[in-house]
């Protein structure tokens, strides 16, 4: 039930062990201790506590050890204690932990923008602003639009997640739990169809054609003169790690461009090297106006940012963005050493790598039981979407199982999905061959145990 690699890198030994009940005793006081605080509606999709972590392991406080496939949902890439990072957080704290970028600014919050700038697609002229959530980010972002263009229409689509603020409920299409009983939420959000090549009535929908569906509506129902900016995940997370056809996005973009229409590309999840290049917009050479960044951007430190076209971003009057913590100097050093790290180990490489290795074990996996209706994603950001034999139903039942199954051998793995019935797999980036190779074996077990 463990690896043979031991990196002498890693201050943690990179293989899985669960040594005794699961979960541990120390958990279980934890358990009760947390539910007497902390509200019930902060829920934990895996019960033991943590008490370190490194590489692409996660120790708990009885002492498993569990490989991480989720990476904090796609935030530790770089590890959960790259040294790099804590070299920096450990330097910028011995000088000062916070000023306020907004009273008294410092260079690292300038150094990362002009880095984010050097990574992120395009070679126009860019501003960036930097906040502290992937939601904040987002909010931002159509405010921007909003302030440029001078109209007020946004749109989104079908099984979208953008955050959990009120604007950003608006915009996430998946009601439970994420929605249910928070409304009334902000007006002039317009929700369009998604290509999810999948699931599309007609298979044989091209991207461009399923691109034309949606201008079409947006013609129809909003107006293209009242659209101020188009919001998309290049691949949508919580959704389901959906795809879109090929020529999808690009045809958007190319629209938007014309009719004046700012084209955001929502990177929260899949930015970073996380899908095999900085960003997944670049896949297909999309060029967005703006994009939000998070989760990866720091190492696990929070921080996010909206980067785009200069006369976009500076067309919003002095002050009218910003926040107290936005850019805090502890995350912007997090940011640079895991961007440093991202470029030294060339990580978009290793994500490339991790999903030569993955999807073909998977796509036989799906070949070998019926339970798996596609195996879909980039790079280290991967996907198997449950379905019940012989149809497209989801089974959103299997995949509860298989998730269980796996973390009680060791391996700690993600769902997700409109339906409940997706498994990701989000791995940090620097885990070795080996321990991916063992997390592998244990994911295809727990599937052939449900059969």
């Amino acid at each position: 039930m463990s690896t043979q690699t031991v990196s002498p890198s890693y201050r943690l030994e990179q293989k899985r062990n669960i040594n005794g009940v699961f979960p541990g005793p120390k958990s279980v006081a934890l358990n009760t201790r947390r539910a007497a605080v902390v509200a019930k509606g902060v829920a934990s999709s895996v019960p033991v506590y943590v008490s370190d972590a490194d590489g692409g392991i996660v120790l708990d406080v009885d002492g498993n050890s569990f490989i991480d496939l989720g990476a904090g949902i796609a935030v530790t890439s770089v590890g959960a204690s790259d040294p790099a990072v804590v070299e920096a957080v450990k330097n910028q704290v011995e000088h000062f932990t916070h000023t306020c970028f907004m009273v008294t600014p410092y260079e690292g919050y300038i150094a990362l923008a002009e880095k984010l700038h050097e990574v992120t697609p395009g070679d126009h002229e860019k501003r960036t602003v930097l906040f502290n959530s992937g939601a904040e980010a987002v909010e931002n972002a159509i405010k921007i639009a909003r302030s440029a263009t001078g109209r007020d229409a946004v749109v989104a689509f079908d099984h979208a997640y953008h955050g959990r603020t009120n604007l950003t409920m608006g915009l996430t299409a998946k009601a439970m739990p994420y929605k249910t009983g928070f409304g009334p939420f902000a007006s002039e959000i317009y929700r369009m169809p998604m290509s999810y090549p999948y699931r599309e009535e007609n298979p044989e929908i091209t991207g461009t054609e399923a691109a034309e569906r949606v201008i079409l509506a947006i013609e129809k129902q909003i107006g293209a003169d009242q659209t101020a900016a188009i919001l998309i995940e290049p691949i949508q997370g919580e959704g389901g790690f959906i795809v879109p056809a090929e020529g999808f996005l690009p045809r958007l973009a190319e629209w938007a461009k014309a009719k004046g229409i700012v084209f955001i590309a929502d990177e929260v999840q899949s930015g970073f090297c996380r899908t095999g290049e900085w960003f997944a917009v670049q896949h297909e050479g999309v060029v967005p106006d703006i994009l939000t960044m998070a989760k990866g951007i720091a190492g696990g430190l929070p921080l996010s940012a909206v980067t785009g076209r200069a006369e976009l971003l500076d067309a919003v009057h002095p002050g009218g963005l910003g926040g107290t913590y936005g850019g805090n100097p502890v995350a912007c050093a997090a940011a640079l050493a895991a961007i440093s790290t991202m470029e030294t180990q060339d990580l978009s490489g290793r994500a490339r790598r991790i999903e030569e290795t993955t999807v073909p074990r998977l796509q036989r996996l799906a070949e070998d039981t019926g339970v798996i209706g596609e195996v879909r994603g980039r790079g280290a950001m991967l996907a198997l979407e449950f379905v019940k034999p012989g149809t497209k139903t989801p089974d959103a039942d299997i995949t509860k199982a298989v998730a269980a199954a796996c973390l009680a051998e060791g391996v700690i793995i993600l769902t997700c999905g409109t339906y409940g019935n997706v498994v990701r797999l989000l791995p940090p980036l620097v885990i070795s061959d080996e321990l991916l190779s063992d997390a592998l074996d244990v994911l295809e077990a727990a599937v052939r145990a449900q059969l």
